[in-house]
């Protein structure tokens, strides 16, 4: 078994570098140790220590909507769809939590128990950078009936003060649950769709346009967009399934997925990091080692710690020189252009 030298920097709070995806993945096939100086850097969203590592294949992570900067990292794993061959990865946080092992097998349905279940749900924490679809949905369809919010972010009752102890006890006691992303972006899939897939609660879903590639359309319930009109023909289908039975169970047996888009998420990714780490170190580093880029890096770097690596203090100081050198020259000419034409107009 190979040995691989890794590390984990700027991820979330709590993060644990053992007990994670990536971790439990790799070390199926490789053995790892940890290291300071490490061949393999594995960084995310929230920080920028990862400028402080410059001689090692640097693969970046993220499980928010954002696009990896492929000038900073070798290679990328997120949710868009983007065709950057090996070096991009699409692999939507949904498709590795737990509860996508649920959402993969066969339903198991008891027809009297969903049925008698309480009408909707809504369970959030936070409201920052959200967009304001949650409260407007919420709002609207609390005008028909309650909707127990049993979070810390509008909650109206249910569970007042307290986070709920267990979510997916909670959510399985719905028939219907809001799953409402932060943001609309193409291909920026959660755990806001599958946890409430996990428990047979039908989700009412909004955020990723192209959610139908990643399950099955008839198997919940699409918030297409913001619109007053799509609002109200949605509420309208969730009222008709409420008070339809076997409607809703029809809709309720629908597969979550059709063959073609389960996926296995261990076997994708390892593959995707087999091929990096089965080249040779010089071979596998993408992420160009001159040029403007380079120095995009160290700005960056300079910028947020005030100081370039030892490694790249050389090259950033020639670059500091050529760029006010470059301001020098640009200013003397415009002084000499004004000189010689006030010169000439004489």
């Amino acid at each position: 078994m190979k040995e691989i030298l890794i590390e984990f920097v700027d991820f979330w709070n709590g993060f644990d570098r053992i007990e994670n995806f990536i971790y439990k993945t790799l070390s199926k096939k490789f053995k790892i140790k940890f290291s300071n100086k490490p061949d393999y850097l594995f960084y995310s969203s929230y920080g920028f220590e990862h400028l402080n590592y410059s001689n090692c294949i640097k693969i970046f992570y993220t499980g928010e909507n954002q696009v990896p900067d492929f000038n900073l990292c070798d290679y990328g794993i997120g949710f868009h769809y983007l065709d950057f061959k090996e070096r991009y990865l699409r692999l939507p946080l949904c498709f590795i939590r737990s509860s996508y092992d649920k959402v993969k097998k066969e339903k198991k349905i008891n027809k009297e128990e969903v049925l008698n279940r309480r009408f909707c749900n809504f369970v959030y924490s936070n409201n920052l950078n959200a967009d304001p679809i949650r409260r407007v949905f919420l709002e609207k369809l609390s005008e028909y009936k309650k909707v127990d919010s049993g979070g810390k972010y509008l909650n109206n009752g249910f569970d007042i003060g307290e986070s709920i102890e267990d979510k997916l006890v909670f959510l399985g006691n719905y028939k219907f649950t809001i799953a409402i992303e932060n943001s609309a972006v193409e291909g920026y899939t959660t755990e806001k769709i599958i946890e409430p897939m996990s428990v047979n609660s039908i989700p009412i879903y909004w955020g990723n346009p192209l959610i139908k590639l990643d399950f099955n359309e008839k198997s919940f319930i699409h918030l297409s967009n913001k619109t007053e009109e799509e609002i109200k023909k949605v509420i309208e289908r969730i009222i008709y399934l409420d008070n339809n039975d076997e409607e809703y169970l029809k809709v309720l047996q629908e597969p979550w997925q059709t063959p073609k888009q389960v996926i296995q998420p261990e076997e994708v990714l390892l593959a995707f990091l087999n091929n990096i780490i089965s080249q040779p170190i010089n071979k596998a580093r993408k992420r160009p080692n001159f040029g403007y880029a380079r120095n995009y890096e160290i700005s960056l770097r300079k910028k947020i710690f005030d100081e370039p690596l030892n490694s790249d203090k050389e090259l950033s100081t020639k670059f500091i020189v050529h760029s006010v050198l470059k301001k020098i020259i640009k200013k003397f000419k415009r002084t000499f252009i004004t000189i010689l034409k006030k010169h000439l107009g004489e």
